[in-house]
């Protein structure tokens, strides 16, 4: 029989949101090799989800495992400038290589690169494979972006068949739930609701829960949970964004959300949506004058 699942806590706060709490389950001992590799991805990718990407740079040398030097490419990628630009010139070279281009996690962060750079097809030619639950995760998340509902659903019951209870499966139900809608709505509500209740509410849960609201009409209630949500993280764009939308269901202003949005995240989808629709606005004046 195997033993416990030593990493559990860990994985399972990173894969909820809870970043800091993740870090804070990473003092393990007695891990295996591949355990060990396992335990440095997660922290590290959770310190990257704080916005600590330096640290990661710091930190990771040349003689780590390809995993985690692939963890240490997304973190140079989301910092910006010159680092993006070898970070995408450096995972060409990787996936050119054919002794390590078959990785798990390079090809989780090559699917997480791409799908940043909104090139959804280069994406899925290196995830499509599969075989782990958070390339499952990372597939229906992209196909959702690009509104094939369908081929989503087929990865959800690809990660159903390996683990239906896994937190990352119920996840991904919920996100294949909101985009179907209908009924399916308070089904996501009710995944959202359980894992809040079960482990712990995060950021992530409360604006999942939030859009589910929002989605069946009860505005009110979802502000509710995007101000608690806000409390936990001041800066989280996703929170400001559900917040302002909120908001104008509301009838409430929505001008200090959006300021904070332009610091916290300036090429949100949200604000270049607004930007287009001023611009098409004040088009739209100039031809009537």
């Amino acid at each position: 029989m195997s033993g416990p699942d030593v990493l559990f806590p860990l994985r399972n706060n990173f894969y909820l949101g809870a970043f800091q709490a993740a870090i804070n389950e990473s003092n393990v001992r007695n891990l295996s090799e591949a355990e060990a590799i396992e335990r440095d991805c997660l922290v590290y990718r959770s310190y990257i989800a704080l916005g600590q990407c330096q640290l990661v740079i710091d930190e990771v040398n040349d003689s780590v495992p390809t995993a985690v030097q692939a963890v240490k490419l997304l973190a140079l990628y989301l910092s910006g400038g010159e680092k993006k630009d070898q970070a995408l010139a450096n995972l060409a070279e990787w996936l050119a290589d054919p002794a390590i281009a078959s990785n798990p996690t390079l090809l989780l962060v090559t699917g997480v690169i791409y799908a940043h750079e909104q090139n959804y097809n280069e994406a899925l030619k290196h995830t499509h494979v599969g075989g782990t639950l958070d390339l499952g995760a990372l597939n229906v998340q992209i196909y959702l972006k690009m509104y094939r509902t369908d081929h989503a659903e087929k990865q959800l019951k690809i990660m159903q068949q390996i683990d239906e209870d896994h937190t990352l499966t119920q996840l991904a139900n919920a996100w294949v739930n909101l985009a179907v809608g209908g009924a399916k709505v308070q089904e996501a509500y009710y995944i959202f609701q359980e894992l809040g209740e079960k482990y712990t509410w995060t950021v992530l849960l409360l604006n999942g829960s939030a859009v589910c609201q929002m989605h069946m009409g009860h505005f009110e209630e979802a502000e509710g949970r995007l101000l608690e949500a806000l409390n936990k993280d001041s800066k989280d764009a996703n929170t400001l964004a559900n917040l302002i939308v909120c908001s104008l269901h509301l009838g409430k202003p929505t001008a200090r959300h959006m300021s904070q949005l332009k610091i916290s995240q300036p090429d949100h989808v949200l604000l270049e949506r607004a930007a287009n629709d001023e611009d098409a606005f004040e088009r739209a004046l100039q031809t009537v004058a």
